[in-house]
């Protein structure tokens, strides 16, 4: 089943890692790929203690503001390459592709990359995280959930918080 969670809300990387969480309770194997994020998260203490359990695999390029920087484009281009070897040389009970979509939208994944990764994770329970997920992607998911901004401290100019947002 591939699951969607997209939107411009906050809770994507959230609904994630708590069904990696659900997973790992469950004595599944998780393969968790982050794309663009490269700064220390929570979350990711937590992953530390179940290493037979949870790969993680970060892809940090960094955020892109506008059109991708070729030396961007690269790194991308070599994180698919390793997680496509990953993938077939291991079986995972859950995959997760966290903001996958932020990377279609800025040009650092193409459609056809994200589709070949899709397809090679066919075997697993796949969740993909992002704002703007693209309408073929909708289509293709057997759930999407979109979360909705309703208000949002961030819009007043508190910043991201140790613990709460990372």
């Amino acid at each position: 089943m591939i699951h969607v969670y997209t939107g411009d809300g906050k809770g994507k990387t959230t609904a994630a890692v708590g069904a990696t969480i659900r997973a790992i309770g469950n004595s599944l194997k998780v393969f968790f790929v982050q794309f663009i994020k490269g700064a220390h998260t929570g979350e990711l203490e937590i992953f530390k203690n179940f290493p037979e359990l949870i790969e993680v695999y970060r892809c940090s390029t960094g955020f892109v503001y506008g059109k991708p920087e070729p030396s961007q484009i690269n790194v991308v281009m070599k994180c698919i390459q390793e997680i496509e070897i990953l993938i077939k040389k291991q079986h995972y009970d859950l995959i997760v592709f966290d903001e996958l979509t932020v990377g279609l939208n800025t040009g650092l994944v193409s459609k056809e990359q994200a589709q070949k990764l899709i397809d090679l994770a066919r075997d697993a329970e796949l969740i993909i995280t992002g704002r703007e997920a693209p309408e073929w992607l909708i289509e293709r998911a057997d759930l999407v959930t979109e979360m909705k901004k309703i208000k949002h401290y961030f819009d007043i100019g508190i910043k991201a918080r140790r613990g709460i947002e990372y």
